[in-house]
Formats: structure tokens, C-alpha cells, sequence
């Protein structure tokens, strides 16, 4: 007993979950003050969640290069999960930057709102850090629950219950899919750690075939699907990011979404490694209905937040085009498109949060009519956004979908590289008819209520400097992602 006692206490390494574990110190810490100031009072979590992001930030940054492995091997703070820490980070302080100001205009100041985005954070970094099917499962759930009542924040708003309880139910429903999956790979296997399943499988070949080994694959990818957003596997994203609060929306769509990816990537090459000719097919199937489905609904939306949704499903179906390529190119090409994605989506909700009215009911392509003359700034912001999500140079989504289209072609994947330029030609219809509703419409509002707070003001503007710093200069960003593939 007493060995096992001091095994367990060697295999622990605090340092590899330590960057999650502050966050989580801070979160807590937060609940605690928030208890003995007055209802109403926002400003302190705001600036303790910055600080706790930015603390969060240099750990994982000074690790870099420095692999920490912990928990008998079920955590890793690899390359891998720090870079995608690095993205969660960024994308939970501009989401935090945006919010009080918008909060207090909704008439929903609550401080508990800043611990829960703390708390997501904490788990999307698990998730990435995973090297073991309970620790991402763990991940997985801390992210989920907090983005479940973070979705439903605006509890006297019809539309914000209804993006909550769909997104409980719907993803309570596939997160038993992907349980569901490991308890099959583990009746296979005989194991829960990435790396001894993928030996397992390897060295027992007539596994490969087996009912129960396929299932299990099916059931995790279907888990994981839903978590990205990926046809057919979308039906709940609309809803839900037209009814959460609009910086929730932003904040889902790349944080949680690039954390998805990375516990699906982790999973997919270290323990399906030898199956790889099966699930590449698969997802080759799935990438080009994902494309298609996001690109083609977003045509017909009129509502700004549901365009952008399907918009996110069709830049998930890009993302599994590098997971189809499955070499270098292609995985770094993810880490770097999910990081390039962060700074163009959550730009274009940042200004979307000051171009809306309180209950949000002019997200229209109508409200934004003459939207571009009436606030100059805002307007050529927006417009570097949607020109960085279709694709143009110099922007940060034309090197991103550069390097993941690039390794479709070098994997030999080209048909699947030509379907998605294509999806990008059609993605421009919708994109650059939000301009012409900006720039071409005489406006029916003054927009006397769109006000400038310096919060997120710079929020817009570190989005705008990521999105051509990344487009211009991809060169740095790039190799490290490479450092960080597998």
C-alpha cells in the first residue's frame, strides 16, 4: 500500500496541469469576493479575469519547449496543448474585454459571469491536454457545463433560455455518444490512455475489424462532430448563437471549437493511427458536407448572428480538410487556422456588439443598412473581418486556408482542395453582401445608441493587428505550430 501511495504521489507533476490550475484559482477566488461586494459591481472581475488569463498565459508560454507529463501520463502540457492553450487565452480575454459594457446595456451586470468563461477556458485547456480518454472527458464536461448556463445568461430573454436549454439537451445527448465510444474502446483495449491504445491496436491486428473497435470510432467521432459543429452533427449551432449573448456567441465559436479539434486530433493519431486509411475516408465525406451545408444555408440568412453561425460550420468543414490531409502541413495548418479564427470571428461580434440595439433585434442585414457611413471605423472593421473569413490576402484566413488546402494537395487530396476554393468562392456572396447592406443602403437608423467603450474599442483593434500580423507575417506563427504537430 504504501508504495502504490508514493508512485501515485511521484506521478502527479503539478507542473503539467499548473497553467489550468491557476485559472481555476482564480475562478474560484473571483466566486469568493464576488460574495461580499454589491450586486452590480463588474469592473474587479473583469480586471482579476485579465489578470488571471495573462498570468495563465506567461506559465504556458515559459513551458514552451519544456514538456511536462503528469497524472501517470493521463496530462500532457506538450507544444500541442500549449499552443492551443495560447488560443483559448486569447480568445477568453477578448471575449472578457467585450462584455462588461455590453452586460450593463442588456441589464444583466453579474459578476458570476466572468469565472464561468474562466472556468470553460480551464476545461477547453484539459481537453487539449489530454492524453487519456477521462482527462478530455473530464475537460470536456467543466467546458460544457459553463457554456451551458453561459449560453442561457439572460434568463428573462425567450431566445437566450431556449439557446441554453437546447445546447444542455442536445449536448448532453452527444456528450453519451462519445462516452458511450470510450467505453467500447476500452472494452477493446482493456485501456483509457491515448498512447496504449494505439500500441493495443497495433500489435492486435484482428481488432481492427472488429464490430466493437469500429463502433467505438464512430461513437467518439460522433462526440467529438457534434462539438465542432461539423454536418450533420450542426442543428444546434443557429439557435444557439443567435440566442446567447452576443460575446457567448463569439467565445463558442472559437474557443470550445479549436478545443474540440484538439482533443479529436489527439485522439485520431495516437490511439486510430492504424485505422487512419478508414477515418480519413470518413471525415474526407464529412469535411465536404460540412462546407457545403454551412456555406449554402448562410445564403438565406437575414439574421447577422445566424449567418455567422453557419459560417462557423463551414469554417469547421476547412479544419477537417487538414485533419483529412493528415501530415504536417495539414495538422499545423489546424493550430494555426484555429488561432487566425479567434481573432477574425470574435472581431466581426465585437463590432456587432456595439451596432446592437438592447435585446439585439436589429442584427439584421436591414439594421446595418448605411451602417458603414454613419460609423466609419466600425464599418472598415467589419469589413477586414468578413474579407479574413472569406479568404482574401493579406489576411490572416487567406494563409490559414493557404496551409491547410496546401496540405489536402500534398496528402493528394486534390479533388477535396478544389471543393473547398470553391466553398470559399461561394462564401463571398454572403460575406460581401453584409458590405453592400453597410455601404450601398441608405440607412434607416442614425445609430445614436451605438456607443464606443475603450474596452472594446481595443478588443477591435487587437483583433484587426492579429488578423494581418497572421496574414502578412505567417512565417513565426506557422513554424511554431509546426514545433507543436505531433
Amino acid at each position: 500500500m504504501n508504495d502504490l501511495v508514493q508512485n501515485a504521489l511521484l506521478n502527479v507533476n503539478i507542473a503539467a496541469i499548473l497553467p489550468s490550475l491557476i485559472l481555476v484559482c482564480f475562478g474560484m477566488g473571483l466566486l469568493l469576493i464576488n460574495v461580499f461586494l454589491p450586486r452590480g459591481t463588474t469592473r474587479h472581475a473583469v480586471w482579476i479575469s485579465l489578470i488571471g488569463l495573462a498570468v495563465t498565459g506567461f506559465f504556458v508560454y515559459t513551458g514552451w519547449g519544456n514538456p511536462q507529463y503528469g497524472f501517470n501520463d493521463a496530462v500532457a502540457m506538450d507544444n500541442f496543448a500549449a499552443f492551443f492553450s495560447i488560443t483559448f487565452l486569447v480568445c477568453a480575454a477578448l471575449t472578457i474585454l467585450m462584455s462588461d459594457d455590453y452586460l450593463r446595456r442588456e441589464g444583466y451586470p453579474v459578476s458570476e459571469y466572468y469565472p464561468l468563461i474562466l472556468f470553460a477556458t480551464a476545461g477547453a485547456m484539459w481537453m487539449a491536454s489530454g492524453t487519456d480518454m477521462m482527462t478530455i472527458f473530464l475537460g470536456l464536461e467543466v467546458m460544457s457545463i459553463s457554456l451551458y448556463v453561459l449560453a442561457g445568461f439572460f434568463r428573462g430573454q425567450v431566445k437566450s433560455n431556449e439557446a441554453g436549454l437546447k445546447y444542455f439537451l442536445l449536448g448532453a445527448f452527444s456528450t453519451g455518444f462519445l462516452l458511450y465510444g470510450m467505453a467500447l474502446i476500452y472494452g477493446v483495449s482493456g485501456s483509457t490512455r491515448l498512447t496504449e491504445i494505439g500500441v493495443y491496436l497495433k500489435t492486435h491486428a484482428s481488432l481492427l475489424d472488429n464490430p466493437m473497435t469500429l463502433a467505438g470510432l464512430v461513437l467518439l467521432s460522433t462526440g467529438f462532430l457534434f462539438k465542432i459543429a461539423a454536418a450533420p452533427f450542426h442543428m444546434w449551432a443557429p439557435d444557439v448563437y443567435e440566442g446567447a449573448p452576443t460575446p457567448i456567441t463569439a467565445f463558442m465559436s472559437a474557443g470550445p471549437k479549436a478545443a474540440a479539434f484538439a482533443a479529436f486530433l489527439r485522439v485520431m493519431e495516437y490511439c486510430f493511427f492504424t485505422l487512419k486509411p478508414e477515418w480519413t475516408a470518413m471525415l474526407w465525406v464529412l469535411a465536404v458536407l460540412t462546407m457545403v451545408v454551412g456555406n449554402v444555408i448562410a445564403i438565406r440568412q437575414t439574421n447577422i448572428k445566424r449567418m455567422l453561425a453557419y459560417s462557423s460550420i463551414a469554417h469547421a468543414g476547412y479544419v477537417l480538410v487538414g485533419m483529412v490531409a493528415a501530415n504536417e502541413i495539414g495538422y499545423s495548418g489546424i493550430l494555426f487556422y484555429m488561432l487566425a479564427y479567434t481573432f477574425m470571428n470574435i472581431g466581426a461580434f465585437a463590432v456587432l456588439v456595439l451596432a446592437g440595439k438592447k435585446g439585439e433585434d436589429n442584427l439584421t442585414l436591414e439594421g446595418l443598412s448605411g451602417f458603414g457611413f454613419k460609423k466609419p471605423f466600425l464599418g472598415v472593421a467589419m469589413t477586414i473581418f468578413l474579407f479574413s473569413l472569406m479568404g482574401l490576402p493579406p489576411t490572416a484566413g487567406f494563409a490559414g486556408k493557404f496551409y491547410i488546402f496546401a496540405g489536402a494537395i500534398k496528402a493528394g487530396y486534390i479533388w477535396l482542395a478544389v471543393i473547398g476554393v470553391l466553398n470559399s468562392a461561394i462564401s463571398l456572396y454572403y460575406y460581401l453582401r453584409v458590405m453592400v447592406y453597410m455601404y450601398f443602403r441608405d440607412p434607416e437608423e442614425d445609430y445614436a445608441w451605438v456607443a464606443m467603450p475603450g474596452a472594446v474599442v481595443v478588443t477591435i483593434i487587437i483583433a484587426i493587428a492579429g488578423v494581418f500580423y497572421l496574414g502578412i507575417m505567417p512565417g513565426e506563427v506557422m513554424e511554431l505550430a509546426k514545433q507543436a504537430v505531433f
